[in-house]
């Protein structure tokens, strides 16, 4: 899931951009947009990228496993 932290500076990023009539509302509008924000990053099902990380390490070592596995098999399968 994305951080605050990242939401927060999106955020203030987005809302550094608009122009300076709207900027009177400033602290209102990065408020909603960081809910905004929170809302659709939490509807989209992200993982963190150190889940990412480890599920990638998981599936590599499965792979590996796979590939031992087959080769033992081709072994048996010519005795």
């Amino acid at each position: 899931m994305i951080s605050n932290q990242t939401i927060n500076e999106l955020a203030e990023k987005i809302s550094a951009v608009l122009p300076d009539s709207i900027k009177a509302v400033q602290s209102d509008l990065e408020k909603n947009l960081r809910a905004v924000l929170e809302s659709s990053f939490s509807k989209m099902n992200l993982v963190s990228r150190e889940e990412f990380d480890v599920q990638s390490a998981l599936l590599a070592r499965s792979l590996e496993k796979l590939q031992q596995l087959e080769k033992q098999i081709e072994e048996l399968e010519k005795q």
